[in-house]
């Protein structure tokens, strides 16, 4: 065990003295201990109630012969920290949580950790430091809110309540009604009810087979959480005995059926942020050139909001992930015989499944579509990439040529959004908010879904070197590599330049010459960094572009 380097011989009775200090006794320190890293905090909503999970898992955890050991993680909520300087440290913290977790885990020597993560950033942090640290580790995550209901019995979400303020801009909405959505759209505990950044990843948590069937998807303010974080506990000290380990599950095969399955889902486009970031950590390379391929042989059998009016405890009641595998599976789109932490393949998951509502997970004979959720586009404007939720583009705008109307930040889009000097046909350009433009490459889910409430949503694209929400919806094409910052071609664009834009051709062309586009490039200088001190300015020098993962080098 590797606590032994803690807790045995008479060099280690230092050591010792001080987990006695803790209360432990002889007897609890002569089983396995295990980390249990809890991203509990009282700012989050999909964090609140993570204190109980942790107290589950650690029940677990002892009825299963260890000693668990509880330690914090840090944890951003993405739509508190939306529409200002906050949100330049939410992508970031995804790499602040995989370093300090290494540091817990490898300066305390636990024989194997399981993590509790929820919303966005950390569940692709925590998986980074399970792949990077390689000691049996299992996701537990605290589950999505129920959706909401307006007071006419209308459900809704957090999607509607941010296009609820572009209605209101609109005139199409009164302060009352912004009201209602206010108070309703998030009505308990757990990570926004849509398929979000936060709920994708939780769902490719068992898609790759680092989290037990139903992580993704059991509804947090449901007692089988509870249960499911007992198992998790439980489940863990197999792991150790067996000493199946993060490398031996998040294999080649493994990260292609996450592609996959997140194909299928419709997942949030911060899915081709992270895979990349995890897939790297374990070893794996993960790239967007390959999302095409699986997008072209991957059926689209959901749309849960933002893409559809379907939530998270419906995909729950239809079978969860294991019945969207099952569908995927009739094709022979999977490898069922990859391990996973319930210590057996994935095949004895997806044939345990069933698919309990066909409106809910569409048979894979009767799609959405026969294309995969996500798209990679490429062209001139975005010679390494950039990435577009297609699943929750309207047909009308599966093809759009139009002029560019040129932002430096997200602030200007969305004033000028807010101020009706955005027409129809229009295509918003968003640059410098990249990894190292931003920095931090924030999300933005405010302009789009300025756009959506403004009745624009089915006239108008939105570019950025920026990210997007899972809750954006619309011609939202993000990642534009190289980004403004690095020179990318996105800095040389100019107000009323055409760009086309073709979906289902895989494309995104700015109209512009090469000979005018080299005579820009000449005269182009960087800006001055929009932030020169502490954690942000070491994390600018630091990241990769947003086709890399946005990983650190």
């Amino acid at each position: 065990m590797l606590s032994n380097n803690i807790k045995n011989g008479v060099e280690r009775a230092p050591n010792r003295s001080l987990l006695y200090a803790l209360g432990y006794t002889q007897e609890e320190l002569s089983r396995p201990i295990i980390g249990v890293v809890s991203s509990h905090n009282e700012i989050v909503p999909g964090h609140m109630d993570l204190d109980k999970v942790a107290e589950a898992v650690k029940a677990g955890v002892r009825a299963a012969g260890g000693t668990p050991v509880m330690f914090p993680a840090i944890a951003v909520c993405d739509g508190i920290a939306m529409g200002h300087i906050g949100m330049k440290y939410s992508l970031v913290t995804r790499d602040l949580i995989a370093d300090s977790t290494e540091a817990m885990a490898m300066a305390h020597q636990f024989d194997g950790l399981v993590m509790i993560p929820n919303c966005d950033k950390n569940v692709p942090g925590l998986l980074m430091a399970a792949a990077r640290l390689n000691i049996p580790a299992i996701i537990c995550s605290g589950g999505p809110m129920l959706a909401g209901k307006l007071k006419d019995g209308r459900r809704t979400c957090l999607s509607h309540m941010f296009e609820a303020v572009g209605a209101f801009h609109a005139g199409t909405l009164d302060a009352k009604g912004v009201l209602d959505y206010e108070e309703n759209a998030c009505p308990t505990c757990g990570s926004c009810s849509g398929m979000y950044t936060a709920n994708s990843m939780n769902c490719l948590a068992e898609a790759i087979g680092m989290a037990l069937p139903g992580n993704g998807t059991i509804p947090a303010a449901y007692s089988a959480r509870l249960r499911l974080a007992k198992h998790a506990g439980m489940k863990i000290m197999e792991l150790v005995e067996k000493n199946i380990r993060p490398r031996d599950i998040m294999t080649a095969a493994a990260f292609r059926n996450a592609e996959t399955v997140d194909m299928a889902l419709g997942c949030s486009t911060n899915t081709m942020l992270h895979l990349p970031a995890i897939a790297h950590e374990a070893g794996v390379e993960v790239s967007l050139d390959g999302c095409n391929q699986i997008s072209a042989r991957t059926p689209n059998l959901c749309h849960l909001a933002p893409a559809g009016d379907t939530f998270m405890e419906d995909l729950d009641l239809a079978g969860g992930v294991p019945a969207v595998m099952k569908e995927l599976a009739k094709r022979d789109l999977l490898n069922l015989d990859v391990m996973t932490v319930t210590g057996r393949p994935m095949r004895d998951t997806v044939e345990a499944a069933e698919n309990r509502n066909s409106e809910i997970i569409r048979p894979i004979e009767n799609p959405y579509s026969e294309n995969g959720g996500i798209a990679v586009l490429k062209g001139n404007l975005a010679k390494d990439g950039c990435v577009v939720k297609q699943a929750a583009v309207a047909p009308s705008m599966m093809e759009h040529e139009g002029p560019a109307r040129v932002f430096n930040s997200e602030e200007e889009a969305i004033t000028a959004i807010y101020n009706r000097k955005i027409n129809p046909g229009d295509v918003v350009v968003i640059r410098y908010e990249g990894p190292k433009g931003g920095p931090g490459m924030r999300e933005m889910l405010n302009p789009t879904s300025a756009i959506c409430g403004m009745g624009l949503g089915e006239s108008v694209a939105l570019i950025t070197d920026g990210r997007f929400s899972g809750a954006t919806r619309g011609a939202s094409i993000g990642h534009v590599s190289p980004e403004a910052a690095a020179g990318g071609t996105i800095a040389l664009v100019e107000e009323g330049d055409r760009i086309h834009i073709n979906i289902p051709k895989c494309e995104i062309t700015l109209l512009v010459s090469e000979e005018e586009l080299d005579r820009r490039r000449a005269n182009w200088v960087c800006p001055e960094p929009k932030v020169k001190t502490g954690y942000l300015a070491r994390y600018a020098k630091l990241v990769s572009s947003a086709d890399k993962g946005a990983i650190l080098q």
